[in-house]
Protein backbone atom coordinates (compact mmCIF):
# COMPACT_ATOMS: atom_id res chain seq x y z
CA UNK A 1 0.00 0.00 0.00
CA UNK A 2 2.85 2.38 0.87
CA UNK A 3 4.65 1.74 -2.44
CA UNK A 4 1.45 2.38 -4.41
CA UNK A 5 0.91 5.71 -2.63
CA UNK A 6 4.42 6.85 -3.48
CA UNK A 7 3.89 6.05 -7.14
CA UNK A 8 0.73 8.11 -7.29
CA UNK A 9 2.52 11.18 -5.85
CA UNK A 10 5.58 10.94 -8.08
CA UNK A 11 5.97 13.87 -10.49
CA UNK A 12 6.54 12.89 -14.10
CA UNK A 13 7.59 15.77 -16.42
CA UNK A 14 6.40 14.01 -19.52
CA UNK A 15 2.82 14.22 -18.28
CA UNK A 16 0.75 17.34 -18.90
CA UNK A 17 0.14 19.18 -15.63
CA UNK A 18 -2.07 21.89 -17.16
CA UNK A 19 -5.75 21.17 -16.87
CA UNK A 20 -8.10 23.44 -18.72
CA UNK A 21 -5.40 26.09 -19.16
CA UNK A 22 -4.64 26.18 -15.38
CA UNK A 23 -1.13 25.30 -14.27
CA UNK A 24 -1.09 22.61 -11.52
CA UNK A 25 2.24 22.49 -9.60
CA UNK A 26 3.58 18.99 -8.77
CA UNK A 27 3.52 17.57 -5.28
CA UNK A 28 6.67 16.15 -3.61
CA UNK A 29 6.88 12.40 -3.56
CA UNK A 30 9.12 12.14 -0.45
CA UNK A 31 9.08 13.89 2.86
CA UNK A 32 11.75 16.51 3.72
CA UNK A 33 13.03 16.62 0.15
CA UNK A 34 13.49 19.98 -1.59
CA UNK A 35 11.76 20.05 -4.93
CA UNK A 36 12.22 22.74 -7.63
CA UNK A 37 8.96 23.50 -9.35
CA UNK A 38 9.00 24.47 -13.03
CA UNK A 39 8.13 28.09 -13.90
CA UNK A 40 4.62 28.76 -15.19
CA UNK A 41 4.45 29.39 -18.93
CA UNK A 42 4.85 33.02 -20.02
CA UNK A 43 1.66 34.44 -21.57
CA UNK A 44 1.96 35.18 -25.28
CA UNK A 45 -0.18 36.97 -27.84
CA UNK A 46 -1.68 33.57 -28.65
CA UNK A 47 -3.26 33.53 -25.18
CA UNK A 48 -5.58 36.44 -26.04
CA UNK A 49 -9.30 35.73 -25.82
CA UNK A 50 -11.01 34.60 -28.96
CA UNK A 51 -12.25 37.36 -31.25
CA UNK A 52 -9.34 39.79 -30.59
CA UNK A 53 -6.89 40.09 -33.51
CA UNK A 54 -3.24 39.43 -32.72
CA UNK A 55 -2.19 42.80 -34.15
CA UNK A 56 -4.84 44.77 -32.24
CA UNK A 57 -3.39 47.60 -30.08
CA UNK A 58 -3.43 47.30 -26.35
CA UNK A 59 -6.09 49.24 -24.38
CA UNK A 60 -3.49 51.87 -23.38
CA UNK A 61 -2.68 52.43 -27.07
CA UNK A 62 -6.36 53.04 -27.83
CA UNK A 63 -6.63 55.59 -25.02
CA UNK A 64 -3.46 57.35 -26.15
CA UNK A 65 -4.68 57.53 -29.74
CA UNK A 66 -8.10 58.80 -28.64
CA UNK A 67 -6.47 61.57 -26.57
CA UNK A 68 -4.25 62.57 -29.48
CA UNK A 69 -7.26 62.75 -31.82
CA UNK A 70 -9.65 64.46 -29.40
CA UNK A 71 -7.71 67.73 -29.13
CA UNK A 72 -7.51 68.59 -32.87
CA UNK A 73 -11.07 67.36 -33.43
CA UNK A 74 -12.42 69.61 -30.69
CA UNK A 75 -10.32 72.53 -31.96
CA UNK A 76 -11.64 72.19 -35.52
CA UNK A 77 -15.22 71.91 -34.24
CA UNK A 78 -14.86 75.08 -32.17
CA UNK A 79 -13.40 76.97 -35.14
CA UNK A 80 -16.19 75.95 -37.52
CA UNK A 81 -19.00 76.69 -35.04
CA UNK A 82 -17.66 80.14 -34.15
CA UNK A 83 -17.00 81.03 -37.77
CA UNK A 84 -20.39 80.01 -39.13
CA UNK A 85 -22.65 81.02 -36.23
CA UNK A 86 -20.73 83.83 -34.57
CA UNK A 87 -21.90 86.71 -36.72
CA UNK A 88 -25.59 85.89 -36.31
CA UNK A 89 -25.23 85.71 -32.52
CA UNK A 90 -23.23 88.89 -31.86
CA UNK A 91 -25.12 91.08 -34.37
CA UNK A 92 -28.62 90.23 -33.12
CA UNK A 93 -30.75 93.31 -32.34
CA UNK A 94 -27.88 95.71 -33.02
CA UNK A 95 -29.40 97.34 -36.10
CA UNK A 96 -26.04 97.33 -37.85
CA UNK A 97 -25.48 96.83 -41.56
CA UNK A 98 -25.74 93.21 -42.73
CA UNK A 99 -22.50 91.87 -44.18
CA UNK A 100 -23.05 89.31 -46.99
CA UNK A 101 -21.08 86.10 -46.70
CA UNK A 102 -19.90 86.91 -43.18
CA UNK A 103 -19.72 83.25 -42.14
CA UNK A 104 -17.58 82.22 -45.11
CA UNK A 105 -15.33 85.25 -44.65
CA UNK A 106 -14.86 84.46 -40.96
CA UNK A 107 -13.99 80.85 -41.78
CA UNK A 108 -11.42 81.95 -44.36
CA UNK A 109 -9.98 84.50 -41.93
CA UNK A 110 -9.77 81.80 -39.25
CA UNK A 111 -7.84 79.48 -41.58
CA UNK A 112 -5.57 82.39 -42.50
CA UNK A 113 -4.75 83.20 -38.86
CA UNK A 114 -4.40 79.54 -37.84
CA UNK A 115 -1.94 78.86 -40.67
CA UNK A 116 0.08 81.95 -39.78
CA UNK A 117 0.17 81.21 -36.05
CA UNK A 118 1.01 77.52 -36.41
CA UNK A 119 3.79 78.14 -38.93
CA UNK A 120 5.49 80.86 -36.88
CA UNK A 121 5.10 78.86 -33.66
CA UNK A 122 6.47 75.73 -35.32
CA UNK A 123 9.68 77.50 -36.36
CA UNK A 124 10.26 78.96 -32.91
CA UNK A 125 9.25 75.72 -31.16
CA UNK A 126 11.67 73.73 -33.32
CA UNK A 127 14.55 75.94 -32.22
CA UNK A 128 13.37 75.85 -28.61
CA UNK A 129 13.37 72.03 -28.63
CA UNK A 130 17.08 72.03 -29.50
CA UNK A 131 17.90 73.65 -26.17
CA UNK A 132 16.21 70.96 -24.07
CA UNK A 133 18.75 68.64 -22.40
CA UNK A 134 18.09 64.95 -22.92
CA UNK A 135 15.75 65.54 -25.87
CA UNK A 136 15.98 63.04 -28.77
CA UNK A 137 17.26 64.13 -32.14
CA UNK A 138 13.95 63.27 -33.79
CA UNK A 139 11.51 66.19 -34.06
CA UNK A 140 7.83 66.24 -35.01
CA UNK A 141 7.27 66.40 -38.77
CA UNK A 142 7.25 69.95 -40.07
CA UNK A 143 3.91 71.28 -41.29
CA UNK A 144 5.34 74.49 -42.75
CA UNK A 145 4.67 73.83 -46.43
CA UNK A 146 1.09 72.62 -45.86
CA UNK A 147 0.36 75.54 -43.52
CA UNK A 148 1.71 78.12 -45.97
CA UNK A 149 -0.33 76.63 -48.80
CA UNK A 150 -3.44 76.70 -46.60
CA UNK A 151 -2.80 80.36 -45.75
CA UNK A 152 -2.32 81.22 -49.42
CA UNK A 153 -5.54 79.38 -50.34
CA UNK A 154 -7.45 81.28 -47.63
CA UNK A 155 -6.13 84.61 -48.95
CA UNK A 156 -7.03 83.77 -52.55
CA UNK A 157 -10.44 82.59 -51.35
CA UNK A 158 -11.09 85.99 -49.82
CA UNK A 159 -10.11 87.65 -53.10
CA UNK A 160 -12.54 85.45 -55.01
CA UNK A 161 -15.29 86.18 -52.51
CA UNK A 162 -14.61 89.93 -52.66
CA UNK A 163 -14.76 89.92 -56.45
CA UNK A 164 -17.98 87.90 -56.40
CA UNK A 165 -19.87 90.17 -54.00
CA UNK A 166 -18.56 93.44 -55.43
CA UNK A 167 -19.08 92.52 -59.10
CA UNK A 168 -15.47 93.44 -59.95
CA UNK A 169 -13.03 91.51 -62.06
CA UNK A 170 -9.95 90.00 -60.48
CA UNK A 171 -7.76 92.74 -61.91
CA UNK A 172 -10.04 95.42 -60.49
CA UNK A 173 -10.15 93.62 -57.13
CA UNK A 174 -6.34 93.54 -56.96
CA UNK A 175 -6.32 97.30 -57.58
CA UNK A 176 -8.33 98.00 -54.40
CA UNK A 177 -6.47 98.40 -51.12
CA UNK A 178 -8.02 95.35 -49.40
CA UNK A 179 -7.55 93.23 -52.53
CA UNK A 180 -3.93 94.33 -52.87
CA UNK A 181 -3.22 93.40 -49.24
CA UNK A 182 -4.79 89.98 -49.72
CA UNK A 183 -2.73 89.40 -52.86
CA UNK A 184 0.43 90.40 -50.97
CA UNK A 185 -0.42 87.97 -48.17
CA UNK A 186 -1.07 85.11 -50.57
CA UNK A 187 2.25 85.67 -52.34
CA UNK A 188 4.07 85.93 -49.01
CA UNK A 189 2.62 82.59 -47.91
CA UNK A 190 3.76 81.02 -51.20
CA UNK A 191 7.23 82.48 -50.64
CA UNK A 192 7.29 80.95 -47.14
CA UNK A 193 6.39 77.55 -48.58
CA UNK A 194 9.12 77.90 -51.20
CA UNK A 195 11.71 78.84 -48.54
CA UNK A 196 10.77 75.82 -46.43
CA UNK A 197 10.97 73.46 -49.41
CA UNK A 198 14.04 74.82 -51.22
CA UNK A 199 16.36 75.79 -48.37
CA UNK A 200 15.37 72.97 -45.99
CA UNK A 201 15.69 75.46 -43.12
CA UNK A 202 12.44 76.61 -41.54
CA UNK A 203 13.96 79.87 -40.26
CA UNK A 204 14.16 81.27 -43.79
CA UNK A 205 10.35 81.32 -43.88
CA UNK A 206 10.21 83.90 -41.06
CA UNK A 207 10.90 86.79 -43.45
CA UNK A 208 7.84 86.29 -45.71
CA UNK A 209 5.73 85.43 -42.64
CA UNK A 210 6.78 88.74 -41.10
CA UNK A 211 5.51 90.41 -44.28
CA UNK A 212 2.17 88.63 -43.76
CA UNK A 213 1.92 89.94 -40.19
CA UNK A 214 2.80 93.50 -41.20
CA UNK A 215 0.38 93.54 -44.14
CA UNK A 216 -2.40 92.26 -41.88
CA UNK A 217 -1.66 95.03 -39.39
CA UNK A 218 -1.84 97.63 -42.19
CA UNK A 219 -5.10 96.13 -43.51
CA UNK A 220 -6.67 96.23 -40.04
CA UNK A 221 -6.02 99.98 -39.58
CA UNK A 222 -7.35 102.00 -42.50
CA UNK A 223 -8.06 105.01 -40.26
CA UNK A 224 -6.53 108.37 -41.08
CA UNK A 225 -5.74 109.42 -37.50
CA UNK A 226 -2.33 108.03 -36.35
CA UNK A 227 -2.56 104.69 -38.17
CA UNK A 228 1.11 103.98 -37.39
CA UNK A 229 0.28 103.49 -33.69
CA UNK A 230 -2.43 100.98 -34.48
CA UNK A 231 -0.16 99.18 -36.97
CA UNK A 232 2.59 98.86 -34.35
CA UNK A 233 0.19 97.57 -31.68
CA UNK A 234 -1.37 95.04 -34.06
CA UNK A 235 2.02 93.82 -35.28
CA UNK A 236 3.16 93.11 -31.71
CA UNK A 237 -0.20 91.54 -30.86
CA UNK A 238 -0.17 89.19 -33.87
CA UNK A 239 3.45 88.17 -33.29
CA UNK A 240 2.78 87.36 -29.63
CA UNK A 241 -0.38 85.44 -30.54
CA UNK A 242 1.51 83.39 -33.13
CA UNK A 243 4.30 82.50 -30.71
CA UNK A 244 1.84 81.59 -27.94
CA UNK A 245 -0.58 79.48 -29.98
CA UNK A 246 1.82 77.88 -32.44
CA UNK A 247 4.54 77.33 -29.84
CA UNK A 248 2.15 75.51 -27.51
CA UNK A 249 0.89 73.25 -30.29
CA UNK A 250 4.44 72.33 -31.28
CA UNK A 251 5.44 71.65 -27.66
CA UNK A 252 2.50 69.26 -27.24
CA UNK A 253 3.34 67.50 -30.50
CA UNK A 254 6.94 67.04 -29.36
CA UNK A 255 5.84 65.71 -25.96
CA UNK A 256 3.54 63.20 -27.63
CA UNK A 257 6.30 61.96 -29.94
CA UNK A 258 9.05 61.84 -27.31
CA UNK A 259 6.92 59.79 -24.95
CA UNK A 260 7.45 56.68 -27.10
CA UNK A 261 11.12 57.33 -27.94
CA UNK A 262 13.64 55.07 -26.15
CA UNK A 263 16.44 57.64 -26.62
CA UNK A 264 14.53 60.40 -24.79
CA UNK A 265 15.44 61.03 -21.18
CA UNK A 266 12.57 60.95 -18.66
CA UNK A 267 11.06 64.40 -18.25
CA UNK A 268 12.35 65.82 -21.56
CA UNK A 269 8.82 66.74 -22.63
CA UNK A 270 8.11 68.46 -19.32
CA UNK A 271 11.33 70.46 -19.64
CA UNK A 272 10.28 71.60 -23.12
CA UNK A 273 6.87 72.65 -21.81
CA UNK A 274 8.56 74.49 -18.92
CA UNK A 275 10.77 76.45 -21.34
CA UNK A 276 7.72 77.34 -23.39
CA UNK A 277 5.90 78.47 -20.22
CA UNK A 278 8.72 80.92 -19.40
CA UNK A 279 8.44 82.42 -22.87
CA UNK A 280 4.64 82.49 -22.65
CA UNK A 281 4.79 84.66 -19.51
CA UNK A 282 6.29 87.54 -21.52
CA UNK A 283 3.90 86.90 -24.40
CA UNK A 284 0.96 87.15 -22.00
CA UNK A 285 2.05 90.63 -20.90
CA UNK A 286 2.52 91.73 -24.53
CA UNK A 287 -0.94 90.48 -25.49
CA UNK A 288 -2.65 92.11 -22.53
CA UNK A 289 -1.00 95.51 -23.05
CA UNK A 290 -1.41 95.72 -26.83
CA UNK A 291 -4.96 94.36 -26.71
CA UNK A 292 -6.01 96.91 -24.09
CA UNK A 293 -4.56 99.90 -25.93
CA UNK A 294 -5.98 98.76 -29.28
CA UNK A 295 -9.44 98.42 -27.74
CA UNK A 296 -9.30 101.85 -26.12
CA UNK A 297 -8.29 103.40 -29.45
CA UNK A 298 -11.04 101.79 -31.53
CA UNK A 299 -14.09 101.13 -29.35
CA UNK A 300 -16.14 103.77 -27.52
CA UNK A 301 -16.98 102.46 -24.05
CA UNK A 302 -20.70 103.19 -24.44
CA UNK A 303 -20.84 100.87 -27.48
CA UNK A 304 -19.51 97.76 -25.82
CA UNK A 305 -22.86 96.03 -25.24
CA UNK A 306 -24.85 97.45 -28.18
CA UNK A 307 -22.51 96.71 -31.10
CA UNK A 308 -21.38 93.47 -32.66
CA UNK A 309 -17.75 94.54 -32.29
CA UNK A 310 -18.16 95.19 -28.57
CA UNK A 311 -19.95 91.88 -27.94
CA UNK A 312 -17.34 89.95 -29.90
CA UNK A 313 -14.62 91.65 -27.90
CA UNK A 314 -16.30 90.64 -24.63
CA UNK A 315 -16.39 87.01 -25.79
CA UNK A 316 -12.71 87.20 -26.68
CA UNK A 317 -11.87 88.64 -23.25
CA UNK A 318 -13.83 85.85 -21.54
CA UNK A 319 -12.00 83.18 -23.54
CA UNK A 320 -8.69 84.89 -22.83
CA UNK A 321 -9.47 84.73 -19.11
CA UNK A 322 -10.14 80.98 -19.38
CA UNK A 323 -6.86 80.53 -21.25
CA UNK A 324 -5.06 82.42 -18.49
CA UNK A 325 -6.49 80.12 -15.82
CA UNK A 326 -5.53 77.00 -17.78
CA UNK A 327 -2.02 78.37 -18.33
CA UNK A 328 -1.64 78.94 -14.58
CA UNK A 329 -2.87 75.41 -13.86
CA UNK A 330 -0.38 73.91 -16.32
CA UNK A 331 2.44 76.02 -14.87
CA UNK A 332 1.62 74.97 -11.30
CA UNK A 333 1.53 71.30 -12.29
CA UNK A 334 4.90 71.63 -13.98
CA UNK A 335 6.50 72.80 -10.73
CA UNK A 336 4.62 70.41 -8.45
CA UNK A 337 6.92 67.90 -6.76
CA UNK A 338 6.28 64.30 -5.87
CA UNK A 339 5.97 63.54 -2.16
CA UNK A 340 4.90 60.69 0.10
CA UNK A 341 1.50 62.27 0.70
CA UNK A 342 0.81 63.59 -2.80
CA UNK A 343 0.85 61.79 -6.10
CA UNK A 344 1.79 63.88 -9.13
CA UNK A 345 0.30 63.02 -12.50
CA UNK A 346 3.18 63.21 -15.03
CA UNK A 347 0.67 64.10 -17.75
CA UNK A 348 -1.23 66.67 -15.66
CA UNK A 349 0.45 69.72 -17.20
CA UNK A 350 -0.09 68.37 -20.72
CA UNK A 351 -3.80 67.82 -20.03
CA UNK A 352 -4.24 71.47 -19.03
CA UNK A 353 -2.18 72.54 -22.05
CA UNK A 354 -4.37 70.51 -24.41
CA UNK A 355 -7.48 72.20 -23.02
CA UNK A 356 -5.69 75.53 -23.44
CA UNK A 357 -5.13 74.76 -27.12
CA UNK A 358 -8.84 74.17 -27.71
CA UNK A 359 -9.77 77.48 -26.07
CA UNK A 360 -6.98 79.26 -27.99
CA UNK A 361 -8.53 78.06 -31.24
CA UNK A 362 -11.75 79.69 -30.07
CA UNK A 363 -9.80 82.90 -29.45
CA UNK A 364 -8.39 82.71 -32.99
CA UNK A 365 -11.87 82.23 -34.46
CA UNK A 366 -13.27 85.13 -32.43
CA UNK A 367 -10.32 87.29 -33.50
CA UNK A 368 -11.14 86.47 -37.11
CA UNK A 369 -14.75 87.45 -36.43
CA UNK A 370 -13.54 90.81 -35.08
CA UNK A 371 -12.04 91.58 -38.50
CA UNK A 372 -15.40 90.93 -40.20
CA UNK A 373 -17.94 92.69 -37.96
CA UNK A 374 -18.54 96.42 -38.54
CA UNK A 375 -16.01 98.56 -36.69
CA UNK A 376 -17.62 101.25 -34.48
CA UNK A 377 -16.40 104.82 -34.80
CA UNK A 378 -16.03 107.57 -32.26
Amino acid sequence: MTQMAVERQEYRPEEDDREGGRFVPPRPYRENQEVTYPEPPTPTRDDRPLGIPLDAPAPDDWRRRARAFATPAAAVAVLIVVALLGMGIVSRDTGELHIPGAGTTTLLRSVFLAALFLHVGEIVGHRLARTVPGAPEVRPPMWGIALSLAGAAASFGQIVQMADYSGLTFTETYATEPGGMLLLQANAFLAAAACTWLFKKPTWALLPLAAVIFSEAVRAHPEQDTPEIGILLTTIHLTASALWTGGLVYALRAMHQWRSRPDAEPGAGRRLLARYARMAAFLYVALAVTGTFSTLRRLPLENIFVTAYGRTLLVKLALFAIVSVLALIARSRLHRKQSAHRRVDPDGAAKAARAEVVILVGVVAVSALLTVVPTPTW
